[in-house]
């Protein structure tokens, strides 16, 4: 858990493990049997749309029903999640974890649209005019692209690409309809590091890839706090997660390879990707006026590659709703609304999680959803009861 970095235990020793020890507790209490719906009150006849199902989107929408409102959730995938859902590995997240917090929230009163995509299935504008409130939580989805020479080869993948497909298919049929993308005996290769570039490393080990390398222009990072990043800063230091270990334990070493960055794709007559050519880069001579970092003369390489997928972050959200309603937005794209308040340009409309704050954390986009929640009620009522 983030927050593990702040742990005044972590100082001298290691932290709390809160997130291990509040998992254990709240799973003993399904298997129990303690936990059970939160039913409203009363009801108030206000009715709020959420658009989005992710984090963000489910605790908004626990808090207005909890509050009493009528709350509908919309989804243009096929099952409630969001992220959770098809973002997050099933190693990493069990789908069960999710389906049984959705189910509670059905049975306290929830409705939940599926296959429903609001700006295409639904105009924005029908759901403004049809809800009292309505909130986004659409989530930044747009991925950051490379746009180097044959980048439209056969095998070069976003990562989402790669990620959501493998988790509906396995869920779908234990991966037998065959509608994935197949890392079997390929030379993959992950460009970005981040969590979902280990998501991928995971998930290609696990399909059995004949090699795996996962490039970072960055540098590696020092195996203790630097002066300048000192307790309780979130500690910026080396870390192994599981898709790195396994890959060591499969491959021999580390799949990370830093300060390298890829200059272009390389294919066979037939458009399937081949190779990659790259060089490795010098972060200590950035070059005037321009990037942090300089290449280094005669450092070209070229790597075998079947696949790639690329893990390069966000842009933000896609835009939608934002150009049908007349949102405004900030300078990265995201929907304009600010923190603590929530509400956009336009009445009776908010947005909360990754859609406002751009890519970052679950444990935001279940805050910010909370929060958002709370001035959506105080919007409705004219006061709040939520926290």
């Amino acid at each position: 858990a983030p927050c593990e970095g702040s742990c005044v235990l972590g100082i001298h020793e290691p932290p709390v493990t809160i997130k291990q020890i509040e998992c254990a507790i709240v799973d003993h209490a399904f298997e129990q049997g303690w936990v059970e719906p939160v039913m409203p009150q009363s009801r108030t006849g206000k009715k709020v749309a959420i658009v989005g199902s992710g984090p963000a989107g489910l605790a908004a929408a626990a808090q207005l029903n909890e509050a009493g409102h009528e709350v509908t959730v919309y989804e243009r995938a096929d099952r409630i999640g969001g992220l959770l859902m098809y973002g997050i590995p099933n190693m990493k997240l069990e789908k069960h974890v999710v389906e049984r917090r959705v189910k509670l929230m059905e049975q306290a009163g929830v409705k939940f649209v599926t296959n429903t995509e609001i700006g295409r299935d639904i105009p924005a504008r029908e759901l403004v005019d049809k809800f009292d409130s309505v909130i986004l939580c659409t989530g930044a989805t747009r991925p950051r692209d490379l746009n180097i020479p044959g980048r439209d080869l056969k095998g070069v993948h976003f990562a989402m690409e790669f990620l959501h497909a493998n988790t509906k298919s396995l869920l779908d049929s234990n991966l037998e309809d065959g509608q994935y993308i197949s890392a079997k005996d390929k030379n993959v290769i992950v460009i970005g590091g981040g969590d979902t570039g280990n998501d991928c490393l995971g998930t290609s080990l696990r399909h059995g890839c004949k090699s795996l390398v996962n490039f970072e222009i960055v540098p590696r990072s020092p195996e203790h706090r630097a002066d300048d990043n000192p307790w309780p800063q979130w500690p910026k230091i080396y870390r192994v997660d599981y898709g790195h270990e396994e890959g060591a334990q499969r491959f021999g070493q580390d799949p990370r390879i830093f300060t390298i960055e890829t200059l272009e794709f390389i294919g066979d007559d037939q458009g399937n990707l081949k190779k990659l050519r790259t060089i490795d880069v010098d972060w200590t001579k950035p070059v005037a006026g321009g990037a942090p970092f300089s290449r280094v003369p005669g450092s070209e390489r070229e790597f075998d590659a079947d696949l790639v997928f690329l893990a390069l972050g966000f842009l933000g959200p896609e835009q939608t709703v934002a150009e049908q309603l007349g949102l405004e937005t900030d300078p990265r794209s995201n929907f304009k609304a600010e923190f603590g308040d929530y509400a956009t340009n336009v009445d009776g409309v908010f947005a909360c999680g990754d859609c406002r704050r751009g890519q970052s954390l679950v444990v935001w986009a279940i805050a910010e959803g909370r929060q958002a929640a709370r001035e959506c009620d105080r919007y409705l009522m004219g006061a709040t009861q939520l926290a």
